[in-house]
């Protein structure tokens, strides 16, 4: 295993990913992203009572969280190693397991396509309400199998590129940061009055370790149409909001040849018209548009996976 058992593995990361890949995200009262979560917020209450509700309130809720939910797992995953070895492999595959969500995300985008293809709207709105934050009641089908398109191809590099890639570069260690700074993220990095400070750090942090997934994936994503992927994520990237998502949105467009995004409400307000993509080519929103995609994800996923575990062979043995 090496350093203690926290350095990567390629068999133990081909493992966690097996288990994600036929289980999917184990349903316990008690799973650990879970109590990450409450902890996250425990933590912001105590700051805020202590008056850290700025940016300073952040970056101490980071360490906090850091301390708690990197430090103390890997110094126990180290005594279990030491304790007993095969004890120790078992705890590093279901650290591994718990940190991927690409199956889950695959059964949430089928959810969207069978209610869409069976034209209930209702039920459409309602899968797609789990995967994105829009106002749902003003989507028709077409747009609910682009929005679930959509947060397909952002999810693939928060749900699995950026995971295989700080485990490959920093182990057990890195995957955990990873998974607590997307937690906070996804809980305080929001640009209102309430968090606009307190979850600077979060949301910085977040668009620093997805950085070089994320161009990762317009490279990786680039190859299932060339020259066209590639064209479309480069020049278009841009247009979305952050630096991130948009090369993986847009890669994704050229991909299918298809515009994606189009008209999105927010509390009953337009907050964009804007498409992505060749604006030659016509609107996302065909069943065959959302099965392209979801094929295009699970095999650049097993792509991603085959790559890291050669990285870490050739790095770390």
């Amino acid at each position: 295993m090496g350093i203690e058992g926290l350095a990567p593995s390629a068999g133990l990361l081909a493992a966690g990913v097996l288990l994600d890949a036929v289980f999917g995200d184990p349903q316990v009262r008690f799973h650990p992203i879970r109590i990450l979560g409450k902890t996250l917020s425990a933590y912001e209450s105590l700051l805020r009572r202590m008056g850290c509700d700025g940016y300073a309130g952040g970056v101490m809720l980071f360490l906090m969280l850091a301390v708690t939910w990197v430090a103390i797992p890997c110094l126990l995953l180290n005594r279990i190693y030491h304790w007993n070895e095969e004890a120790g492999i078992a705890a590093h595959v279901i650290l591994v397991y718990i940190c991927f969500a690409l199956h889950d995300l695959i059964v949430h985008v089928r959810k969207v396509q069978r209610a869409a293809d069976r034209n209930d709207i209702a039920a459409a709105r309602q899968a797609i309400g789990m995967l994105v934050g829009r106002d749902i009641e003003k989507m028709d089908i077409a747009a609910c199998r682009r929005a679930a398109i959509e947060s397909l191809s952002e999810n693939f590099v928060d749900g699995v590129l950026s995971a295989v890639f700080w485990y490959v570069l920093l182990g057990v260690p890195g995957l955990l940061l990873f998974k607590i700074v997307s937690t906070m993220d996804s809980m305080v990095g929001y640009k209102s009055a309430r968090y606009l400070r307190f979850g600077w750090c979060g949301a910085r942090l977040d668009d620093l370790m997805n950085f070089v997934p994320a161009r990762l994936a317009w490279l990786l994503f680039g190859f299932f149409s060339i020259p066209k992927g590639w064209r479309v994520g480069l020049a278009q990237h841009g247009i979305l909001p952050g630096p991130n998502p948009g090369w993986s949105e847009a890669t994704m467009a050229g991909i299918l040849r298809r515009k994606l995004i189009g008209p999105i409400w927010k509390e009953n307000e337009l907050v964009t018209e804007t498409w992505l993509g060749d604006p030659q080519d016509p609107e996302a929103g065909s069943t065959e548009d959302l099965t392209k995609a979801v094929r295009v994800v699970v095999v650049a996923a097993l792509v991603s996976l085959v790559l890291g575990m050669i990285s870490i062979y050739g790095t770390w043995r």
